[in-house]
Parts: C-alpha cells; sequence; structure tokens
C-alpha cells in the first residue's frame, strides 16, 4: 500500500519502506526456519497451494484435456491431455483438488479411483506411441480407499501404472507440487527425474 501510495504522491516512503521490507525478511526468516514437520504436512495441504490446473495454466500453452479410461467412466480427480511446452509437445497428467467444497466434492478431493490411474496409463501409452516426453503432477492424499474402488481394481491399477512406467521408453518428469501420499502419488510417481516443491511431501503412509 504504501509503494502504491508513493507511486502515486509526491511524498517519498522509501526508508519506510525498506524499513518494512528488511521486519519483513526477519520474520519470514524467523518463521519458515523453524518449521516441525507437522507445519509442513499443513502447508503442503494448504487450500490455496496451486493445484495441477494452475501449473498447467501458468506452464504450458494449447491444452486439451481427455476424459475417460474406456473401461468404466472419467475421473475428474486426475487431469490428463495433450499441450506443448517451450514449443515441445508433452503429455500432462496429474491430480486434481479443488478450491472450495463444491469443486473438491466433484474431484473427490483429488483422491482417484481405479479408473483415474487407467486414464493416466493411458495417456502414458498414447504418449509412448507418439514419442511425447511425460510430465506428472502429484497431489493427493492418497488413492480413495472405498468400498466401490476397491470392488473395481484399486489396488491393481495402482501396481499396473507402477509397472507400466517403470517400462516406458519416453522421458518421465515427476513433480510432488503438494501432497504426494501413500500408494495413490506412486501411481504418477515414477519417472526419470522425480522432484519435490518446497514445502510439499511425500510419504508411504498419509499422515493424519
Amino acid at each position: 500500500e504504501l509503494k502504491n501510495f508513493t507511486a502515486n504522491s509526491e511524498i517519498d516512503l522509501t526508508a519506510e519502506i525498506e524499513t518494512l521490507e528488511k521486519r519483513l525478511a526477519i520474520l519470514e526468516n524467523d518463521i519458515y526456519g523453524n518449521l516441525k514437520p507437522w507445519d509442513r504436512v499443513q502447508m503442503a495441504r494448504h487450500p490455496m497451494r496451486p493445484t495441477t490446473m494452475d501449473y498447467i495454466d501458468k506452464l504450458f500453452t494449447d491444452f486439451i484435456e481427455f476424459h475417460g479410461d474406456r473401461f468404466f467412466g472419467d475421473d475428474e480427480a486426475i487431469v490428463a491431455g495433450i499441450a506443448y511446452y517451450n514449443e515441445i509437445p508433452v503429455t500432462v497428467i496429474g491430480h486434481q483438488r479443488g478450491k472450495d467444497t463444491k469443486e473438491n466434492i466433484r474431484r473427490n478431493f483429488g483422491m482417484p479411483h481405479p479408473e483415474g490411474y487407467r486414464k493416466a496409463l493411458r495417456h502414458m501409452k498414447q504418449a509412448e506411441k507418439f514419442n511425447r516426453p511425460i510430465v506428472c503432477f502429484i497431489d493427493t492424499k492418497g488413492a480413495y480407499p472405498g468400498k466401490a474402488a476397491e470392488e473395481r481394481g484399486q489396488s491393481e491399477a495402482i501396481a499396473k501404472n507402477l509397472m507400466e512406467m517403470a517400462g516406458l521408453t519416453v522421458p518421465i518428469v515427476c513433480i510432488v507440487i503438494g501432497e504426494g501420499g501413500s500408494g495413490g502419488a506412486l501411481g504418477l510417481g515414477v519417472g526419470d527425474y522425480i522432484h519435490m516443491l518446497e514445502n510439499s511431501t511425500y510419504s508411504v503412509i498419509t499422515p493424519e
């Protein structure tokens, strides 16, 4: 506010602004330099943290989303499609959470069903066929643990993704952008390069 005020008036508040910025830097260092593990888990789960679609909008061009696994239906907890990254065609796949309650219900809070993993694998095989690199964004508490998901082969779908991703001939870059929980994260997490953003988590069991 002071910067805007200074820009629109003849009063020079540069010294005050510099003092406040120095204090802000000290406060940030005190806060972020003493985070406990649970603090980082809560930051990974922050509702305003950017989602897969946010990164797609900022990093890629001409994104086209595809739907369905050709077996059962479409799972909106996983986004999959093709796009350009620096004019290079790539396949983009990622877990997608919601920004509010209504969208979270539609996206199943980013917890995929088996058809989500099968949709992801369908696009991975397509990427291999057309020699496109694959970018996976990981952000889920875990695969959906409901009865219907188990009946439709949740564990088999994840296990097949692990096996198939390990053998794909195209480059795979996996990025944990928030929460990487359990086998739900592993279903998109086998790659040539695996990166984690600051204050993201990756664990074999989702923290309570």
